[in-house]
Parts: structure tokens; C-alpha cells; sequence
């Protein structure tokens, strides 16, 4: 296929999916080092060894997945014009995208009631990187949580329909993305301990 083929609207509509991808892209990258630094500091002699996963970061884990679900609900409806069916499972992908970000706080929380700190006199290079990690990913939750709004907004304004789906699938994509580095995240975590 010749990319610089076709109407102006399907040409910015590969620019636009391209630029996601090349900053999906970079964000896999500073996740893979981050975790590779992680694999590599294991072997220090003052890792961490044995800990237990806040179980918070379990429940957030359920979170996230019902919310990508409930994303490809209101892509669904949106795609059969049923704007307002969209609107809903869009709110209710919102509500649990901001539940996620209160529930990994809660596993902040019990990491701090367990003893282990992100930095200071009590943290440990084991307990920073997770909170690193996990505080990282925070930060681009809530930018899938501002690109949802955005949808969100265009939806109600009904700016999108069956053959016009480009912000629904670049949102879509960007938020299912951050839902599968979370299930990877908490793997991780959880295998190499």
C-alpha cells in the first residue's frame, strides 16, 4: 500500500495513527529499561526478597481490564450510531479509569503501612523502583484520562459516526495500550520478585 495514496482525510488519518504508535512505541522503550534496570539491580545484595504485592495493585488490575471492556462497548455503539449508548459506556470507562488511579494510590498506601518508602532513610532500591514504576504509569493514565474526555466531549457534540471513527480509535487504542503495560507491570512485578 502506497501511503501517499488517497484522500486527504485518510492520509491524515495514517499521520495520526502513526504518531500514536511511534509514542506507544517510546513509552514500551522507558518501560523496558525501567524494568531491565529492575531485573539488573536484583542481584544487589540489598534487594528486596520475598515481598508481597499490595493487593490494592490486584484489584486496580480488574479495574483497568473492565475498563478497556467497557471502551470497546462505546466504540461499538458509537460505530452503530447509538451516540448516546456511547456516551454511557465512555462515562462509565472514565469512572473506572479514575478509580484505577485512587486504587494504586490505596497500594501506595500499603506499601507505606507495610514499612517500605519511595525514597528516605526507610525506602530500599526494590520498593523505589516499583513505586517509580507504578507512579510512571499514573502519569499516562491520566493522559489516556484527558484524551477520553476529549472523546468524550466530540461524542456528545456528535461529531463521530460509523464512517467517522478516527478520535474514538486513537483513544481506544492509546487506553487499551495503557491497560496492557499495567497487566504486564503487575506480571512483572509479580514473577520477578
Amino acid at each position: 500500500m502506497d501511503l501517499t495514496q488517497g484522500t486527504r482525510k485518510e492520509k491524515n488519518a495514517r499521520a495520526k495513527k502513526m504518531m500514536l504508535w511511534f509514542g506507544i512505541v517510546s513509552l514500551l522503550m522507558g518501560f523496558a529499561g525501567w524494568t531491565s534496570a529492575y531485573i539488573v539491580s536484583s542481584s544487589r545484595p540489598d534487594w528486596l526478597k520475598g515481598f508481597e504485592l499490595p493487593s490494592a495493585f490486584l484489584y486496580s488490575t480488574v479495574i483497568i481490564i473492565l475498563s478497556s471492556v467497557t471502551y470497546i462497548l462505546a466504540s461499538k455503539a458509537i460505530k452503530a450510531n447509538k451516540s448516546s449508548l456511547g456516551t454511557k459506556w465512555l462515562l462509565l470507562t472514565l469512572l473506572l479509569g479514575i478509580a484505577f488511579i485512587f486504587i494504586q494510590f490505596s497500594g501506595f498506601s500499603q506499601l507505606i503501612n507495610q514499612g517500605y518508602y519511595f525514597t528516605g532513610p526507610a525506602s530500599n532500591i526494590t520498593m523505589s523502583y516499583i513505586f517509580l514504576i507504578a507512579a510512571v504509569h499514573i502519569v499516562h493514565v491520566i493522559a489516556g484520562l484527558i484524551s477520553l474526555l476529549v472523546v468524550l466531549y466530540n461524542n456528545i457534540k456528535n461529531k463521530y459516526s460509523d464512517t467517522n471513527m478516527l478520535g474514538v480509535e486513537l483513544g481506544a487504542t492509546f487506553w487499551h495500550f495503557l491497560d496492557l503495560l499495567w497487566v504486564y507491570l503487575i506480571l512483572f512485578f509479580y514473577f520477578f520478585r
